[in-house]
């Protein structure tokens, strides 16, 4: 009997995409470089992002049945294809040791200082590596517990500060000082290659949605969540520290938030943020987890399940290859995001022309057929 093909419903696609997309994000200052108009370059972010994520939508209307590594193989031929998909597998897997790397150096900095960090960082890939061994209709059903209580407790935060008046609007003045163009240097391509355009993960998922064909409203209604909470929660933390303090900072909303433990009930709150960062960075580091596994497992003809522990130790020592936090943070917000715009927007737009060829010829082969 053949086994049943996993599926996943609408509602945890909206919720993947809103919570795998948030993620890491809220940890840092997006457009840092741009200042009080950090705000704005998210949002230029999230805008040029889009036609992206459309681009995404006609590779995968090509063959709605297939994952990202059939799509290559359909379009760059079996043994090109393979390549290419054994490459994303790693390139999946690089990412996610950059989420258990950064776990751990938060782990280290807010909880648990005097316990070693590869303690940390084996639990964490273990228990990712225990949903991606169940399969993708268990890592898609932790978000619909998962979210709303985050977006909850996000709430709660920001509430604080407006409730306490420690944040200055006026801070966001003047805006767009030095014009417009500097914002879009900052926003393309970097704050679209994180966070906007890691939504081609989601190519590896589209197929298995309940439903024919592709959840485009579901997907776009995640994006336009995660866009708007974004350009806030960076407006919050600039209205709290201003641009300099902000930008200068590693973790600039945990400043923000440590900026109120001189009131003793909230003197713990960072804690509170901590555990929100937790759920955003374990569920990308299991996203980009299960992608790394079911890549090799295309290529391979085995299972996912055959590829977890595998997968799960390449990321695990990858995450010791740099040297310190500092090292880790430059290449994540530097050389990395360049390799990105490889992956997320070069090999799809090569694939795209592709495809059109192969369309165009099979067009002229069936016109050809029916003259004669």
């Amino acid at each position: 009997m053949k086994p049943q093909k996993e599926q996943i419903t609408s509602l945890q696609i909206t919720f993947m995409v809103t919570l795998f997309e948030i993620g890491s994000a809220p940890l840092f200052l997006l457009g840092s470089h741009a200042g009080q108009d950090a705000w704005m370059a998210t949002a230029v972010g999230s805008l040029a992002g889009l036609p992206l994520l459309f681009l995404f939508f006609w590779i995968q209307s090509k063959a709605a049945d297939r994952d990202w590594i059939g799509l290559l193989r359909s379009g760059f031929g079996p043994y090109i294809g393979s390549i290419l998909g054994g490459t994303y597998s790693f390139y999946f897997a690089y990412q996610s040791m950059r989420n258990v790397r950064d776990l751990g150096e938060l782990t280290k900095l807010i909880l648990l200082p005097a316990t070693p960090m590869f303690m940390t960082m084996l639990i964490f890939v273990m228990t990712g590596g225990y949903a991606v061994w169940k399969g993708i209709h268990v890592v898609f059903r932790l978000p619909e517990m998962l979210l709303p209580i985050v977006l909850f407790l996000y709430a709660m935060v920001i509430a604080v500060f407006f409730f306490l008046k420690v944040m200055d609007f006026n801070r966001l003045a003047p805006v767009m000082e030095n014009g417009f163009w500097p914002i879009v240097q900052v926003a393309v391509p970097n704050l679209v290659s994180f966070p906007f355009g890691q939504t081609l993960v989601f190519l590896m998922f589209w197929s298995f949605w309940e439903n024919k064909g592709i959840p485009v409203k579901q997907t776009l209604i995640g994006y336009l969540i995660v866009s708007l909470f974004l350009i806030f929660v960076n407006s919050v933390i600039v209205a709290v520290l201003s641009a300099p303090i902000a930008s200068a900072s590693e973790f600039p909303m945990l400043k923000a938030v440590h900026s109120l433990s001189s009131l003793r009930f909230v003197e713990r709150l960072e804690i509170l943020l901590s555990i929100l960062l937790y759920v955003g960075l374990y569920m990308k580091m299991t996203v980009f987890f299960l992608c790394a596994a079911r890549a090799m497992a295309f290529i391979t003809k085995k299972t996912a399940r055959f590829w977890t522990i595998p997968a799960g130790v390449v990321i695990f020592g990858a995450s010791f290859i740099e040297q310190g936090y500092a090292q880790h943070f430059a290449i994540g917000l530097g050389p990395s995001l360049k390799v990105d715009v490889v992956f997320q927007v070069v090999v799809p737009m090569i694939l795209i022309c592709l495809l059109l060829l192969k369309g165009r010829k099979n067009r002229r082969a069936a016109s050809g057929g029916t003259n004669k």
